[in-house]
């Protein structure tokens, strides 16, 4: 049986401290997995997934953003953070301390859905920083759509909900599982996962137009043929979605995004999408044989 501990950090937003996890295995571990969460959701949130990986010898990390979990100061921050690198930075700072711990271990990032549009810009931003990097959830939307949201959500309030906004982005990801049970049978084709998911405080809120137009700014960097250049072309990358996750367009976003890198001259590029899985492949029905794939692939490539 493992321990987990939970610890904070000062943001690099100057004036939050974020609230992280750190779960370890009995006896030395082999290596490390960072988890980066997605959009309004937690780093503990994940513990099952932990656990079995660190069952398996894995220390695991992670974080809550900015407007997230317990780094928000209460139910007023949810869903609002004002600068993309502020979470960039705040993986980067999380990992050197782990790394402080275990200098010596394979470290390999694991993001999720927006964590993914995070882990993708630290794939830019910190290349050589990784022994690997997986992509859980990804997706690209086109240029053009990506530009429109920044300019309307660059518009009123940035700490309110942009209505217009949600209902075309996360407001329309149901729409393909029509008639819905929930508003988010999107997630999961498990009902269990989605009734806790609705309802679960830290998750049940709605995204502001600052945190978007935020993170329409990290998506045209990630889309950026130079910056992709930038990234460390020996870095192997996993991804895996399910293919019918909305946010990457059944599959077609991930082998998009799977492409670019391709294209950017990264040597080891995997992809596996699940048939009929949804958005959080980690908690789908089949998540046992999802965990075990991404256990084989860590296996392979942190030796």
């Amino acid at each position: 049986m493992g321990t987990r501990k939970e610890f904070t950090y000062p943001s690099s937003d100057g004036t939050h401290q974020v609230h992280a996890v750190l779960w370890l295995p009995e006896g030395e571990p082999k290596g490390v997995v960072q988890l980066v969460h997605g959009i309004c959701e937690y780093a503990l949130r994940y513990d099952p997934f932990a656990r079995f990986l660190t069952d398996h010898g894995f220390a695991v990390a992670g974080n809550d953003h900015l407007g997230h979990g317990l780094t928000a100061r209460g139910r007023e921050e949810y869903g609002y953070f004002r600068d993309w690198w502020d979470l960039v930075h705040d993986v980067r700072a999380l990992q050197l301390q782990v790394k402080e711990q275990f200098p010596d271990l394979p470290y390999v990032l694991l993001g999720h859905s927006m964590g993914s549009f995070v882990a993708r810009t630290f794939l830019i931003d910190y290349p050589g920083n990784l022994t690997g990097c997986i992509l859980s959830g990804t997706g690209q939307e086109p240029a053009l759509t990506v530009a429109a949201g920044k300019l309307l959500t660059g518009l009123g309030d940035p700490h309110k909900v942009n209505k217009l906004f949600y209902s075309l982005s996360i407001g329309a990801y149901n729409k393909q599982f029509a008639p819905a049970r929930t508003g988010a049978d999107w997630i999961c084709r498990d009902e269990k996962v989605v009734d806790a998911y609705l309802a679960d405080p830290l998750c049940n809120f709605q995204t502001t137009a600052g945190m978007n137009h935020a993170m329409m700014t990290g998506l045209q960097y990630v889309a950026n043929k130079k910056n992709l250049s930038k990234m460390d072309k020996t870095t192997p990358i996993y991804f895996f979605a399910g293919d019918k996750d909305p946010v990457g367009a059944s599959g077609k976003g991930v082998e998009k995004v799977a492409r670019w890198f391709r294209e950017a001259g990264v040597k080891e590029v995997q992809i596996k999408l699940y048939p009929g899985g949804r958005h959080e492949m980690l908690n789908e029905t089949n998540k046992e044989e999802v965990w075990q794939d991404t256990l084989t692939w860590l296996e392979d490539h942190l030796g």
